[in-house]
């Protein structure tokens, strides 16, 4: 990740590397025309995406003079545009991810059953899309499709259902049941890719039709719900691949709810339901094409375009450097650095667990090379990582979900998001400048630090985010500003020598098209969630006991929404995270009076640090195979150092001028009341108070002049502005001489 670059003599840290993307360990690797067929199909894949969410079509761009038969038309219809968004990237997910992770020590191993089996499960996968092809056939011949009439049923369950369940759920236990090789595909895995197209060929062919307006009910065709099955079967392992276990176990789980739901008491219980009418349900805009899906065939997957051409011109690399600038000389340097760090490259990709890899094997190293412990080095990463997720203006895949359900412009969140992010970057600053202080930790020196003279003079390569950012206060829509941000970069690369020609964009259009699998197979799992909840009416019945529990304290209501959003994204995505809560949380926030905004915003949040709170932290876990600590320990250190991160919502939920809702005086005021809120705890959790290290007393009524501080109003600011004067009366008396870290 680094290199040395001799500069007048001296060798200075130069990162490197920062932008490449990370290798998963299950993540398939072709080499020669395997390669470039992946590669192209990665191209189309993220192009059409780009064309499609701006209008464009050769078509239109020729005034009609070239029309080329099977490409597509734009705008495309919505539901076969999402539609084919899924299944594009089961397609492509399929393709480039094994089962299992790939392992030097263990070879690939195939039985010679699974070998034979997978000739009949293409053979069953392929007469499923002939059949599906053929339903579009009759379709568009004039063919009344009816659910109830006997002989399509026949045809819909015995030419399209069975085989096509056969060939799911017999590929993916074939996948269970081998280990692939690492430079092909396996054949089983073919099998998945074409029965995605085969689920979207039906869908897309029986959604045209009055069939449409029937999900739900007895008279869907029969062939919804077996296609819907096994689509959500393709989804879920698709997940299990790029996401881990966790988010599968959850939505499997609710699936079970389903149909168990009538059996459980309290709020709990829910009508009964078939399977049929659930599932032809499921797959529609109630459930997995829905919000999620809906903000990962626009927003999502358009500013992952945006960030792989940010790494194509090394912006990445130009952020870290650019920090180890600014912030390396300070006590604890590496520590700060990845605050600032992974702050700027939050901007970017807006993922912990990226931020994590991409900064964290750079500033993990070096922060045990000054003094930290290895649990500390990937706890202050995974930290400082998470906050990026909460940064405008892309602010991770949440906040384009918030904008969707909400009805809120991006542009508004946006702003609203401003002083709450601060506010954590500094909480998680003043933590480890404190550690640093107590420890007796020096900056990094000179020669070991990028020159800032040097950076200055690449200060343009800020232009696409400025570009972005001035385009959504221009008033800009989220995907003209995403796509003339895009551009920019593009266009930014000619100044560096990292010039982006044909091959360079082709390039980056590839990576983006890998780079989006993983976010959209979890908003399409998140979506099934969503059904679920929407479908059996158990959010409604959440809001109820909320408000049941509002009648005795509005603060325990509050304080039980914060559990149940940090439980939902343990193990899980921030996007599914806060989806999951968004369904189930905020509903009932808001019956409690709470303005929309707000309520949305304190279930993303803590759907964000739930990232670094243990027992199953993400982001601390990626950080931990970094520094080579403990998980577990890494990720209570990191809830340590977080802990005063977790106020923040409270703060804006008591005085919501924090989220730009008020006269600028009142905004400052406020954010400067938190800002010294902030301060106090951070003394208290870390025990170190101007200069010395603090008794217990002291921070005690440092955490009590911490929470009135934060609380907003007058009244409580001079309370807590007393007591924080009392403990510095205090604390000059009991501890003696400062003993301040240089």
């Amino acid at each position: 990740m680094t290199k040395p670059d001799s500069i007048d003599g001296t060798d200075h840290l130069i990162a490197e590397g920062v932008d490449e993307e990370p290798v998963e360990p299950n993540r398939r690797d072709y080499s020669g025309r395997l390669a470039n067929v992946v590669m192209w199909l990665a191209i189309i894949y993220s192009s059409l995406h780009m064309l499609a969410l701006n209008g464009v079509s050769l078509s239109g761009m020729t005034g009609g003079l070239v029309d080329v038969p099977l490409l597509p038309q734009f705008p495309i219809e919505t539901w076969n545009f999402r539609i084919s968004h899924v299944a594009g990237a089961l397609f492509l997910g399929f393709v480039l991810f094994a089962a299992h992770p790939f392992s030097d020590e263990r070879p690939a191993k195939q039985s010679k059953l699974i070998r034979i089996l997978a000739l009949p499960l293409m053979l069953c996968a392929l007469f499923s899309l002939g059949s599906a092809l053929y339903f579009g056939w009759q379709i568009s011949g004039g063919l009344m499709w009816q659910g109830l009439d006997a002989g399509i049923r026949f045809n819909e369950i015995w030419l399209f259902g069975t085989p096509l369940w056969i060939a799911v759920f017999g590929s993916i236990a074939c996948g269970l049941l081998s280990h692939d090789a690492r430079d092909r595909c396996s054949y089983h895995d073919l099998v998945l890719a074409v029965s995605a197209i085969a689920v979207a060929a039906y869908l897309i062919a029986i959604y045209g039709t009055l069939m449409r307006n029937s999900t739900g009910t007895p008279f869907a065709p029969i062939g919804i719900s077996m296609a819907a099955v096994a689509g959500c079967a393709l989804i879920l392992e698709l997940t299990r691949r790029v996401a881990g276990l966790a988010l599968v176990i959850i939505a499997i789980v609710f699936l079970i709810y389903v149909f168990i739901g009538e059996y459980l008491p309290g709020f709990l219980s829910s009508p009964a339901v078939t399977w049929e009418r659930f599932f032809s349900q499921v797959y529609t805009d109630a459930g997995v094409l829905g919000p999620t899906t809906a903000v990962s065939s626009t927003y999502i997957i358009l500013f992952i375009i945006f960030a792989a051409f940010l790494q194509a011109s090394k912006v990445g690399d130009y952020f870290v450097n650019f920090a180890f600038a600014l912030a390396g000389r300070a006590r604890g340097g590496p520590a700060k650095v990845a605050i600032f760090a992974s702050g700027l490259m939050g901007m970017i990709n807006g993922t912990s667990a990226g931020n994590v890899v991409a900064t964290g094997s750079l500033t993990i190293p070096l922060m045990k090379r000054v003094g930290y412990r290895k649990q500390t080095a990937g706890a202050i990463e995974a930290a400082a990582s998470t906050g990026g997720q909460i940064m405008p203006p892309i602010m991770g895949a949440g906040a384009f979900i918030m904008a969707e359900v909400t009805g809120i412009p991006y542009s508004e969140i946006a702003i609203a998001a401003v002083i709450p992010a601060i506010l954590y970057f500094v909480s998680i600053y003043f933590m480890v400048d404190f550690e640093a202080a107590k420890l007796g930790m020096k900056g990094m020196r000179e020669d070991e630090i990028p020159q800032i003279r040097k950076l200055i003079k690449q200060v343009f390569l800020f232009i696409p985010i400025v570009i972005l950012i001035a385009a959504l206060f221009m008033g800009y829509s989220v995907i003209r500003a995403g796509t003339l941000a895009t551009v920019s970069a593009a266009v930014v690369s000619w100044l560096t020598p990292h010039r982006m020609d044909l091959r360079g964009i082709l390039k980056a259009f590839s990576l983006a098209g890998s780079m989006s699998i993983q976010i959209i197979a979890v908003c399409a799992c998140a979506g099934i969630i969503v059904g679920v909840i929407s479908l059996t009416g158990v959010g409604a019945r959440f809001s109820s006991l909320l408000l049941g529990l509002a009648e005795a304290s509005q603060l325990l209501a509050l304080f039980f929404a914060m559990c149940i959003a940090i439980l939902l994204g343990m193990g899980m995505p921030t996007t599914a995270a806060y989806a999951v809560a968004a369904s189930v949380v905020a509903p009932g926030l808001v019956n409690l009076g709470i303005p929309l905004l707000t309520a949305h915003f304190f279930v993303f949040y803590f759907a964000v640090v739930s990232a670094i709170t243990p027992p199953v932290a993400l982001a601390s876990f990626a950080a931990a195979g970094i520094s080579g600590a403990n998980p577990l320990e890494t990720s209570l250190a990191s809830f340590k150092i977080g802990i005063a991160a977790f106020v923040v919502p409270f703060m804006f939920f008591y005085n919501s001028t924090l989220l730009m809702d008020g006269a600028m005086i009142d905004v400052m005021i406020a954010f400067a009341t938190a800002t010294i809120g902030i301060f106090l705890l951070a003394c208290a959790v870390q025990g170190w108070f101007i200069g010395s290290l603090a008794s217990p007393v002291v921070r005690v009524i440092l955490v009590v002049a911490s929470l009135f501080m934060i609380s907003g109003g007058l009244t409580t600011d001079l309370i807590g502005a007393g007591l924080a004067v009392a403990a510095f009366g205090l604390h000059r008396m009991t501890s003696g001489t400062p003993t301040a870290a240089s």
